[in-house]
């Protein structure tokens, strides 16, 4: 069977052919047709990861194009549909670097988390009927069978009248179901224990499966992992698991002005700032960035750098020369090597974004500017790269109060960066959070950098109130 994992492969184009029963589809577009795809073979297409897959045999070749005979149902599958086939999961161990990747399929427990009864804190394991009715002038008063090690299994189970201590996490013996905390007991040091409160059942404890059980799910399929799962995983005794691949974003800055982060700009020159601050947005969104540095104003050196990045990156960003200026070239090389999809959005920051496509891979040509290249990044390459991620993006939203009225009839949505504090100015039963706009031009990065997130003015609105509720979208 062919293995698509090695090409970027979506169907371009549908035709039908009535063969009998059965239906062609023609255009399966692949970088290059290897060797090891010959007539015959077969492979296997999906419509979405939900789908079912469908079992296809190649039948010929046409221009850069597989010509594939479905031997199955192809409804659902047609023009622009991803071959879910190459995204192949990759096996990582739970101990490297997990933070942040896209889970490939459910995780199940096999086992019981904890796998025994625990303590939740130190004190000591009793029966709980063996309390009832006891206060700080009538203890109940139980004779102490020992003491259960931490790591160590309770060696007897407890029989009425008694008590065992433990400490917090510790196992509990057979009988036991309540533990009463050390400052409730008084020990007697004659062999016997004072308990000053009564325990109902299951006081402190965590019993045997409270976390998972065998045959629960403990993960999701999607899930992007967090710190707690990999806790989760750590305690189900994972030590690998599936993940999916990481989708690679080449960045790319151009421009005569720019010098690298370490050097002393000149008069006129300027220290690339997109470059460091859209590799790490792409290590936030859980890509893998791949930095192809400053490329000069000259269109032979950028195009050699977006023909390579093109063909090595899912995605690729480069960031200035999107403007309508005499040297701004990024637009032409762009639509050489591909095609323009658009040039230019109705929004500020923002206004020159490209994007375009080479083959049938997104290429973005963002502002110069950090702060509208920043603002771009977010709206519109962020749900690109979780959409390839395999994951759902969720933005965090709260509510605010307007603390300044903002003015804006530019006939464009407007996305201006707030600072968030507490607001003590609404009613008694009702505490508002403040919003406070952070004006600044979009060359000037330090405006995101005191900011807690964002709002947005609709294009067809010429400002906002003070005091009005605004949405704010938060930066994490």
């Amino acid at each position: 069977m062919i293995d698509l994992t090695k090409y970027n492969a979506v169907l371009e184009k549908n035709y039908i052919r009535k063969l009998g029963r059965v239906s062609q589809v023609v255009g399966l577009t692949v970088e290059s047709i290897g060797p090891d795809v010959n007539i015959g073979q077969t492979c296997l297409i999906k419509a979405n990861k939900y789908s079912d897959a469908v079992l296809s045999e190649v039948v010929g070749f046409k221009n850069n194009n597989i010509l594939l005979m479905p031997l199955g149902d192809m409804s659902g599958i047609g023009p622009g549909n991803i071959i879910e086939a190459q995204e192949k999961p990759i096996s990582i161990r739970v101990s490297e670097r997990l933070l942040g990747r896209v889970l490939d399929g459910d995780v199940f427990a096999g086992e019981f988390v904890p796998g025994f009864d625990r303590s939740m804190v130190d004190g000591y394991a009793v029966r709980a009927s063996d309390t009832f009715g006891c206060s700080d002038s009538i203890p109940a008063v139980l004779t102490l069978a020992g003491e259960v090690l931490m790591g160590q299994a309770a060696r007897a189970a407890l029989a009425p009248g008694t008590c065992v201590a433990v400490s917090t996490g510790g196992d509990l013996p057979e009988g036991a179901d309540a533990v009463v905390m050390l400052e409730h007991i008084e020990d007697y040091k004659d062999g016997l224990i004072g308990i000053m409160s009564p325990a109902a059942p299951g006081n402190n404890i965590i019993f045997k499966g409270d976390d998972v059980s065998p045959g629960d799910k403990a993960l999701t399929d999607g899930t992007v992992i967090s710190p707690y799962d990999i806790g989760i995983l750590s305690a189900l005794g994972r030590s690998t698991i599936n993940v999916r691949p990481r989708p690679v974003v080449g960045v790319i800055s151009t421009g005569d002005e720019l010098v690298s982060t370490t050097e002393i700009p000149g008069r006129g020159q300027i220290r690339d700032v997109n470059t460091p601050m859209l590799l790490a947005l792409m290590e936030q969104f859980g890509a893998e960035a791949k930095n192809y540095g400053i490329v000069r104003d000259s269109e032979s050196e950028l195009t050699s750098a977006i023909a390579l990045a093109g063909a090595l990156c899912d995605v690729t960003l480069i960031s200035g020369g999107s403007s309508a200026g005499t040297r701004d070239m990024t637009a032409r090389v762009i639509g050489a090597l591909g095609e323009i999809l658009f040039h230019g959005i109705a929004m500020k920051p923002g206004k020159p974004t490209i994007l375009g496509a080479i083959g049938s891979k997104p290429v973005f040509g963002l502002p110069g500017h950090p702060v509208a290249a920043w603002f771009v990044t977010e709206l519109f390459v962020r749900p690109l790269i979780a959409r390839l991620a395999g994951n759902v993006l969720k933005r965090r939203i709260v509510t605010a109060r307007l603390s300044e009225a903002i003015s804006s009839n530019h006939g464009r949505a407007e996305y201006i960066p707030v600072e968030l504090s507490a607001d003590n100015s609404g009613t008694p039963d009702r505490e508002y959070i403040s919003a406070l706009p952070i004006k600044s031009k979009s060359g000037l990065i330090s405006s995101l950098a005191s900011a807690d997130g964002y709002i947005c003015i609709p294009r067809d609105v010429e400002g906002i109130a003070r005091n009005m509720i605004v949405t704010v979208t938060l930066f994490t």
